[in-house]
């Protein structure tokens, strides 16, 4: 890997009109005043690099559940998945993702599947690491049937700042693990609903790179994880 590399990302098209805007803030700034102007050059940076799309290394090994998103495990409990994606009304494993304004916001497929329903939901701006945010917050769903019949659901909730979910996939869209489905703009979580008895392999707390690492594995009977801050 180049140096260039380690620092420069690629971004996502998404981000290109945001830091466009911020770009030509950033000049009207100067002409008030240079210190403002510089200002806007650090938003600026900071806008591109919100937007950033970094390649990832995706295991693929079949079974095997990846983090939809970079960020803090916030949550693992018992929830019933959005209702209106029509799922069994019946309480499965929760995985919540919190992503701050700093984390990389492209939302990645947890597992190769059929999108079999895809359903977004108006909604409250809560702090999206509150537990009720799951129920109360602006949200965008969607259900993955994965090859052996089994359904996951996954979640796009909006936060404090965030004000659009966006979502690039259609319903009977066929997905990669790591495939990159949605983003959500300035701060947000994802949410994670494993198949009836799936452990999660991660704890509260633990840093979670989208693509990359393993949440949970749907062929391991390994009881749940405690997490040890060191």
């Amino acid at each position: 890997m180049k140096m260039r590399d380690t620092f420069i990302k690629p971004m996502h098209p998404e981000g290109r009109r945001f830091v466009a805007i911020f770009a030509g803030i950033s000049l009207v700034l100067f002409l008030i005043w240079d210190p403002l102007g510089w200002i806007g050059v650090g938003l600026t940076v900071w806008c591109y690099y919100f937007f950033r799309d970094p390649q990832r290394t995706t295991p693929t090994r079949a079974g095997l559940i990846i983090s939809p998103a970079d960020g803090i495990v916030s949550l693992i409990e018992p929830a019933v998945p959005p209702a209106e994606l029509g799922m069994p009304d019946a309480p499965l494993t929760r995985v919540s993702v919190f992503m701050n304004v700093f984390n990389c916001h492209v939302n990645r497929a947890p597992i190769a599947g059929r999108i079999s329903a895809i359903a977004y939901r108006p909604g409250k701006f809560l702090n999206a690491s509150l537990d009720k945010a799951s129920v109360d917050n602006e949200r965008n769903s969607l259900c993955i049937n994965i090859a052996d019949g089994r359904q996951i659901a996954v979640v796009q909730i909006a936060g404090l700042v965030a004000r659009r979910i966006v979502c690039f996939v259609t319903p009977g869209t066929e997905i990669a693990t790591g495939g990159r489905f949605g983003l959500i703009r300035f701060g947000s979580r994802v949410d994670v609903y494993l198949p009836d008895g799936v452990t999660p392999m991660v704890s509260i707390g633990q840093t979670m790179v989208a693509g990359e690492t393993v949440l949970a594995d749907l062929s391991s009977d390994e009881p749940p994880r405690d997490g040890r801050t060191g």
